[in-house]
């Protein structure tokens, strides 16, 4: 059982053999939504097709990649880092499963027969396992349909090897078929992180903090296709340079699936000394967010983004309750995407390792939210409190604005 258990997990994970990485010149890539589409799904193939052949140029070796019939092969020439390359690819959004394949010529089922019980037998060194044959003819003229290539090769393999037996229900090893203009081969699909190709679905800015929560956030938005643009605010001499270090590199690691990231860093100290000298303490937080968002969305509206993207998740601290959250939201124009707001921490935790930001999130640096903190935050907040108390900062809170935007520093960021 324990057997079964682990071929299963190395057919479904795409733990190969160091032997039997050569073999592969070329790559079976899987998708599902864009499947679904009506007469724009070029355009999304086109999408999927251009962020793979970006995911690949930091790769050593030269690929080439195409669309054919509703499928999209990634082809080596030469050399290749096998595990670079599907490390690459398993961060295309898009992307639901790679499978490495072997491209065949149309020479006769004997001959396909053949090619067939070498693959198993360079594979599978072991034997002892159940198999199905799963046939696809799409190439309706070949002269077998499914059904008979099914149970022929079926035959064949097991005439090869007498130790395999056949499980149709639930079987070890999935010999996948697929007739086409070459034949394809393949028994391992390795999954890919799904959703959208980045760029298909607008572009939005995310609210980046040195937390665990935003740079989720913005990976779990850039999964429906959307392009990201970061806004990270900054509050020297409070917080550090390697504050500021810690979020440049969160915006790396998220970059490696939404692409180049332009990160604003805007100096928030003038704007948040000013709110503490003249707005009650316990509101302090959320004037505060509320000024952030209006900058937030300022570079967004001057970067073409579509929306503003958040870490907030309900009730997780005083200023992410439905009041303080409505009170947030009331100074946007634009759209505000919370993709974390019905999620546990622990939840978001889980992704966060996942995409491998945790360990530099919880690095001890603190941001501009943690540095002026109430002791006792207001957890519903009166608008119209909150409307009155703002108007203490009329006489310079335009000019603070002003002044971090025009002082506001661009870091382009690349995976």
């Amino acid at each position: 059982m324990r057997l079964r258990q682990c071929r299963r997990q190395c057919q479904d994970c795409g733990a190969i053999g160091e032997r039997d990485k050569t073999m592969y010149q070329s790559f079976l890539i899987k998708y599902a939504e864009i499947a679904i589409k009506g007469k724009n799904r070029y355009l999304f193939e086109d999408a999927l097709v251009a962020q793979i052949v970006k995911a690949l140029k930091k790769v050593d070796g030269k690929f080439r990649v195409r669309k054919e019939q509703g499928r999209i092969y990634v082809e080596t020439e030469g050399e290749y880092d096998y595990d670079e390359t599907i490390a690459a690819l398993k961060c295309v959004f898009g992307i639901v499963g790679i499978c490495p394949v072997v491209l065949l010529e149309d020479e006769g089922f004997d001959r396909l027969a053949e090619e067939v019980i070498h693959y198993i037998d360079t594979v599978y060194p072991d034997k002892h396992f159940t198999f199905k044959v799963n046939a696809r003819r799409a190439r309706k003229n070949y002269p077998l349909e499914s059904m008979e290539i099914n149970a022929q090769m079926g035959e064949r393999i097991l005439d090869a090897f007498p130790e395999t037996s056949v499980d149709v229900h639930k079987p070890d090893v999935m010999i996948n078929i697929e007739i086409r203009n070459q034949i394809n081969v393949y028994s391992t699909i390795i999954p890919g992180p799904g959703g959208m190709p980045v760029g298909t679905n607008g572009k939005a800015m995310l609210l980046l903090s040195g937390g665990i929560d935003s740079p989720v956030a913005g990976y779990m938005i850039a999964k429906r296709g959307v392009a990201i643009d970061a806004t990270y605010f900054h509050a020297p001499p409070y917080t550090s340079e390697r504050a500021k270090q810690k979020v440049v590199d969160l915006a790396k690691i998220i970059s490696r699936y939404t692409g180049p990231i332009n990160l604003h860093v805007v100096n928030f100290t003038d704007i948040q000394l000013y709110i503490y000298d003249q707005c009650p303490h316990e509101e302090l937080t959320i004037i505060m967010r509320r000024y952030m968002m209006k900058l937030a969305e300022h570079f967004a509206t001057e970067n073409k983004c579509l929306g503003l993207i958040t870490g907030e998740s309900i009730g997780q601290v005083a200023s992410q309750t439905m009041q303080s959250l409505a009170a947030t939201n009331e100074v946007c124009t634009m759209p505000v995407y919370r993709p974390l707001i019905g999620f546990d921490k622990q939840e978001i935790i889980e992704i966060s390792e996942k995409i491998d930001a945790y360990e530099t999130s919880i690095l001890p640096y603190e941001d501009c939210c943690t540095i002026f903190v109430a002791k006792h935050p207001v957890t519903k907040p009166s608008l119209n409190v909150i409307h009155n108390d703002e108007k203490k900062l009329a006489e310079k809170i335009d000019a603070l604005m002003q002044e971090a935007i025009d002082t506001v520093e661009v870091i382009h960021v690349e995976p």
